[in-house]
């Protein structure tokens, strides 16, 4: 974060702080270059506070911290996107983001597991249970997904929310390695049904 250009802006850029999982943006501040220090060191985002005119780590009355995963500059060095798991709500106003919306959906982290699939494809270790189901072929994959899809429906018929969630991750995961073993991408699965959503 060396290559910012505070002089450009005044000495504060602005900030915008996005939920790592859902894609959901949380708020907006700014930083001046000891925040951004600060934020690296601690892992927690914090602002430069234009009213109170000091450093001010969000959470640090409420506890509802943000919590940096990744940080990074736009095309002109002069505003910074910090993507951040967020404890709580974000607004003082005790909403989940600054702008009203809700941020309740964990979904994107599907991108993030889809993205670990495929670097477990590109680059197998012995200790990867994914690269060791890409080694052992199209077949046995499609078995893994047909059985985990049995084991849904039986817990699906009993009342037992763990296993049956359990499951369910157990067969998105492996119908996410299947799709990466035949080669496409979940976004082609999603636009088919976006079109017959039309």
């Amino acid at each position: 974060m060396k290559s910012i250009n505070f002089i450009k802006v005044g000495g504060l850029v602005p900030v915008i702080v996005q939920d790592v999982f859902s894609k959901e943006v949380l708020m907006l501040g700014y930083m001046n270059e000891e925040a951004v220090e600060k934020t690296v060191k601690s892992g927690k985002v914090t602002f430069f506070s234009r009213t109170k005119q000091r450093l001010w780590t969000k959470g640090e009355s409420s506890g509802n911290y943000l919590f940096v995963k990744e940080m990074k500059l736009d095309c002109d060095r002069d505003t910074i996107l910090i993507k951040a798991a967020p404890v709580g709500p974000v607004c003082h106003k005790g909403t989940d983001t600054c702008f009203g919306e809700e941020n309740r959906s964990k979904t994107a982290f599907v991108d993030k597991l889809r993205s670990t699939i495929k670097s477990r494809k590109l680059n197998p270790t012995d200790k990867s249970y994914t690269a060791s189901l890409f080694a052992e072929g199209i077949n046995k994959v499609a078995q893994k997904v047909g059985e985990e899809a049995v084991e849904v429906v039986i817990e699906a018929k009993d009342n037992n929310k763990e296993l049956f969630l359990g499951e369910a991750a157990d067969l998105l995961y492996h119908y996410l390695v299947l799709i990466e073993a035949k080669g496409y991408e979940l976004d082609e699965v999603m636009q088919v049904l976006i079109d017959r959503h039309k």
